[in-house]
């Protein structure tokens, strides 16, 4: 049965003005998912102005006092988790590890911002001398507006709100049109930890009619965006008008070097984690694998023999949106070298009924072709070989995207090396953790901006001094 979603706005599920809504997709069978509402500017406004309302009270409670609430919100996220997996699975088609992961982690968020806002939060006092009081303020934006794509619908947004609520603002949340559900539930679930209404709000529908009217409401004091590098360039015009301040994490093209030296086991671990993880459509993948020209084959070879044993629907999921999936398949269609495995869909059993690509590795690619150099954001790896270290480095810096980096070498200085001169925002060393802790943004046309770690809570707080003669 086909159910309809509205807006949850002021605490409430609220329809659509416009009394219409937007079919979506469940990708793993392509049948029809559920309906949401089709929001425009008239619904934008209404949750703009209930957040509006609701931020002064909101800033004014301690940090103690909203970690408290989100805590709460911690908790019916981990007592709710079979229900968000299941909203998160129907329009994503994503395995059962996948989508376990996803849920751990937004509690997570929600628990780490609000313990750490506690202290971080905190300005500091500035020593001018004996008759002066400095001090520093963080103070909250008022109204965050936020816009999450498709790929990972519950994990973007907790991550952007986490610590935009943490900081004392309220949030209007756009999610993806295709992938809806997973935050109006989520909102649902913060209301009923205790969330003030007006304080979390979700206005569903497209980019250009929901989006767009999101980014150019005056009352919004800071946008967070998450999409494509086309889709950054134009809200950044839009808010620019404005000078609204915007975070941007754009799509990429991420390079795992491995040397001769390296691990290999574990470097090819990690190469074939980022074929399926998500099916790829991860915009910190490492799809691009760069390995030193002596052990190139024999990389290669192990990671197309892990590659062959991945199986659908337990293994990886499908491309999540039908555009997508003809994109990766335009990607097929021109490469300029034979695949080494995969380099189609499915065309026998359950996979074929749904939106599955082969994993898929090309190897010993042109470094000028365009599914080595664009973000193809599918269950692809492409390969080329290096002679030495500069070589690697100049490879993998030669790329409009900085986002993140992997580097596997038996020699850890040559690794932090490497890292040390990578254009890129996130560089792993022999498999080095990337966590909720540690920020998270790029360099070049990544966008700019951080999310997670204490970098985050300072992207949804403008710093105040005080400064107060005492004679």
């Amino acid at each position: 049965m086909v159910i309809r979603h509205d807006h949850w706005i002021d605490g409430r599920a609220t329809p659509p003005d416009g009394q219409a809504w937007l079919a979506t997709l469940d990708p793993s069978t392509r049948r029809p998912g559920d309906e949401i509402a089709a929001g425009g500017p008239a619904d934008v406004s209404k949750a703009v102005a209930a957040a509006d309302r609701a931020a002064r009270a909101w800033a004014g409670r301690s940090p103690a006092d909203r970690g408290a609430v989100l805590h709460r919100i911690a908790d019916v996220v981990e007592a709710d988790a079979q229900a968000l997996m299941e909203a998160e699975r129907s329009c994503t088609g994503k395995v059962p590890a996948q989508l376990r992961l996803e849920v751990e982690m937004s509690a997570a968020y929600f628990r780490y911002y609000a313990e750490v806002v506690r202290a971080a939060g905190q300005g500091q006092v500035i020593e001018q001398g004996s008759g002066v009081h400095t001090y520093t303020r963080h103070e909250p934006y008022g109204v965050v507006g936020v816009i999450t794509p498709w790929n990972l619908p519950l994990n973007q947004a907790v991550r952007t709100l986490a610590p935009a609520l943490a900081m004392g603002n309220s949030v209007v949340v756009k999610p993806s049109e295709y992938t809806s559900v997973p935050t109006l539930r989520l909102a649902w679930l913060a209301s009923q930890a205790g969330t003030p209404d007006g304080v979390l709000n979700v206005v569903t529908g497209t980019g250009p009619q929901a989006g767009e009217a999101l980014a150019a409401d005056p009352r919004v004091g800071r946008l967070a965006f998450t999409g494509s590098v086309a889709t950054g360039r134009y809200l950044s015009g839009v808010t620019g008008g404005g000078l609204t301040p915007i975070t941007l994490e754009l799509g990429g093209r991420s390079s795992l070097i491995v040397f001769a030296g390296a691990d290999l086991d574990r470097a090819v671990a990690a190469a074939v984690t980022a074929l399926a993880e998500n099916s790829g459509q991860v915009c910190s993948a490492t799809a691009r694998l760069l390995v030193e020209e002596r052990v190139h084959d024999e990389v290669v070879d192990r990671v197309v023999a892990a590659a062959e044993k991945l199986q659908p629907a337990t293994d990886f999921g499908p491309l999540i949106t039908q555009e997508q999936y003809q994109k990766v398949l335009g990607f097929f269609a021109d490469a300029p070298v034979p695949p080494a495995t995969g380099g189609g869909p499915f065309q026998r059993g359950p996979a074929a009924r749904g939106l599955y690509v082969r994993p898929t590795v090309y190897a010993r690619v042109p470094h000028d072709a365009r599914i080595a150099r664009e973000g193809v954001f599918g269950p692809v790896l492409v390969t080329s070989s290096f002679s030495d270290e500069a070589e690697a480095l100049a490879m993998a810096n030669d790329t409009e995207y900085g986002l993140t980096a992997a580097v596997w070498s038996g020699d850890l200085a040559q690794g932090l090396r490497i890292a040390e001169r990578i254009e890129a925002g996130q560089v792993s060393v022999n498999g080095g953790p990337l966590t909720i802790e540690t920020p998270f943004g790029g360099y070049k046309h990544r966008g700019h901006g951080r999310e997670k770690g204490l970098a985050a809570l300072y992207e949804y707080a403008q710093l105040k001094t005080v400064s107060a003669s005492l004679r």
